[in-house]
């Protein structure tokens, strides 16, 4: 990680983006010592690849079945 005042972040932020997207460096930007923001590569989950946590759900019925009249709440 690579630390950087903002006047530095904003004086070289082109070259800064470039690196980033290159070599997939982080920038911590800091404002009189202090760290304000992390900058990063934008990364985007595949949507075809399956949940880890859902793909273990499993259901023990077809949710696709209608609703039988016992299954529906008595109206009050």
């Amino acid at each position: 990680m690579k630390v950087v005042n903002i006047h530095e972040a904003k004086t070289h932020l082109s070259a800064i983006l470039a690196e980033i997207e290159a070599e997939g460096s982080v920038y911590l930007i800091c404002r009189n010592g202090r760290p304000v923001a992390r900058l990063a590569k934008h990364s985007t989950r595949d949507r075809l690849t399956p949940d880890p946590i859902l793909s273990r759900l499993e259901l023990h019925y077809d949710p696709t079945e209608p609703l039988a009249d016992e299954d529906w709440p008595e109206p009050s």
